[in-house]
């Protein structure tokens, strides 16, 4: 017999044994989840978004000029690739010069800030949600993300709820942030370990990065920068 009231539910399975299941998704409940906007302008931003931000069309300019339109607060020489998706413009912020590669998910049930100069690659993912899974209800949390100027966020890399990456830190390809990344360290795997400092050529022009491996970061404690 099912509960509806939390409890596990008891199900006969193929084999003929009792299977106890605790998560029951009929009762799952986001009534409470303020999205920011009303129903109507949330439609009209998908609308838009479909046609002029998410399309292949290339082009910045419109995508910048649509984002503020909605709400967000866009920088200065933004770039903006085909495909991007943004779920709500005006909880997201992004810094002067910074890159969204092509087919990015900005999955913002909380607020994202982008800083200046950080590129965010093609594929890659920001996860402002999750669910509890402690919970029968399956109950939604969210968290903001922020990425501090000068990161690199790698193609098809992943940056889970709550998440501060770092001035200048690397998210390397296809790994996947569930924790603060250490600035300016190079971060990888899944979840994402620190693996070693970031440090520019000194025929770059940049200004050298020659400072070590955190301590903190080798053993999986909040960041510091440098």
């Amino acid at each position: 017999m099912a509960s509806r009231h939390g409890g596990p539910v008891s199900l006969v399975g193929p084999d003929g044994e009792l299977t106890k299941i605790g998560v029951q998704l009929s009762n799952y409940d986001n009534a409470g989840f303020a999205r920011g906007r009303s129903p109507l302008i949330e439609a009209l931003w998908i609308l838009v978004a479909a046609l002029f931000v998410s399309s292949p069309l290339p082009g910045s300019v419109h995508r910048r000029l649509i984002l503020r339109l909605f709400g967000a607060r866009v920088g200065k020489r933004v770039v903006i690739k085909p495909r991007v998706r943004v779920k709500f413009p005006w909880r997201l912020v992004i810094g002067e010069d910074a890159w969204i590669g092509e087919s990015v998910w900005i999955d913002n049930l909380a607020h994202v800030r982008i800083g200046a100069n950080v590129c965010i690659s093609q594929g890659a993912y920001l996860c402002g949600g999750s669910h509890n899974w402690a919970s029968p209800r399956f109950d939604l949390m969210t968290a903001p993300i922020k990425i501090e100027p000068g990161a690199w966020i790698a193609a098809r890399a992943i940056i889970g709820p709550g998440v501060t990456v770092h001035a200048g830190a690397v998210l390397t390809l296809g790994s996947v942030a569930t924790a603060d990344l250490a600035a300016w360290t190079i971060h990888s795997g899944g979840p994402a370990q620190a693996v070693k400092a970031r440090e520019f050529a000194p025929s770059s022009g940049a200004h050298p990065r020659t400072a070590p491996l955190p301590q903190c970061a080798r053993h999986g404690s909040p960041p510091t920068a440098p």
